[in-house]
């Protein structure tokens, strides 16, 4: 069961209590398979209390301190004492962004399930920061994708948000966004946006466009927002002409690197469309030291 601490953290990180706490349970589970910590047992007098802290080793965004909380209260016998809960986001290297006491073979058998989850969804946090800054003062925002890891998506999502950048939709349901695939299915561009207008009214509709006529046709059509595929500079900026006059956003989508964000802000673009955020970036290192 998750402590008051904990609840309180995860409501104000806007993140779902039941869905956290069966991940954090499903976490703990897996790293014991059935048995028990046989290090700590071993090594650890089962009476002896402590104080660990959780410590950035290097400089970041931290996100997911409720998620650590989360996993260290599944696997506690003992009531935990929070000394310390800082806030997600930018941390120094020593930071201590939170500190708690409790049995030692508690802390250490929560310790990598914590760890593995508030790693990841810092490095999440940092990357996006990253991809923020390079693009500060051109009006653009960093947006994610649906490119997260089965069962994560939530907490990525969150972990985005925490990096300064904004959420596309959280399911095929949230909007529509037609793809290469759709247009071929439906029989051209314009006809598949008609297609999901016509089924769906009330639902923003985007639509994919690698070229400046599809563009054309698709803003004549109706479209919400316009992601332009791996176009080159010029053409977005083309883009950005024949939409932002029809209040269309658009949004630029790959081959999108943190070096050529700014060029690529700077044409114009409401958004840039970055799976790497969750599927690809690098864990901030973190790590629990016992006091």
């Amino acid at each position: 069961m998750l402590s008051q601490p904990t609840l309180d953290a995860l409501a104000a990180a806007g993140l779902d209590p039941a869905g956290v706490e069966v991940l954090a349970v499903r976490t703990l589970e897996e790293d014991l398979a059935g048995g028990v910590d046989v290090t700590s047992v071993a090594t650890v007098p089962f009476d002896l209390s402590g104080t660990a802290a959780f410590v950035p080793r290097k400089p970041g965004t931290v996100a997911g301190i409720a998620v650590a909380m989360a996993c260290l209260d599944v696997a506690a016998d003992d009531e935990l004492v929070w000394e310390h809960v800082g806030s997600d986001g930018t941390a120094a290297a020593g930071d201590q962004v939170l500190r708690v006491t409790g049995l030692v073979r508690t802390l250490l058998t929560g310790e990598r399930s914590a760890l593995n989850l508030l790693c990841h969804l810092s490095g999440i946090a940092t990357a996006t920061a990253q991809w923020v800054v390079a693009v500060e003062g051109t009006g653009a925002r960093i947006r994610d994708t649906r490119k997260t890891t089965p069962g994560l998506r939530a907490l990525e999502k969150y972990a985005v948000t925490v990096g300064g950048g904004v959420n596309h939709r959280m399911s095929l349901s949230d909007a529509a966004l037609v793809k290469d695939n759709h247009v071929l299915a439906a029989g051209g561009v314009t006809a598949a946006f008609e297609a999901v207008r016509r089924e769906f009214p009330g639902l923003d509709v985007e639509v994919e466009c690698d070229t400046l006529e599809q563009v054309s046709d698709v803003v004549a059509a109706g479209a919400d927002l316009v992601l332009l595929d791996n176009m080159s500079l010029s053409d977005m900026r083309a883009a950005v002409e024949i939409c932002k006059p029809k209040g269309v956003r658009t949004e630029a989508s790959g081959g999108l690197t943190v070096e050529r964000a700014r060029p690529v802000a700077e044409t114009g673009v409401d958004y840039l469309s970055v799976g790497a955020l969750t599927h690809s970036a690098p864990v901030l290192d973190l790590g629990m030291d016992l006091l």
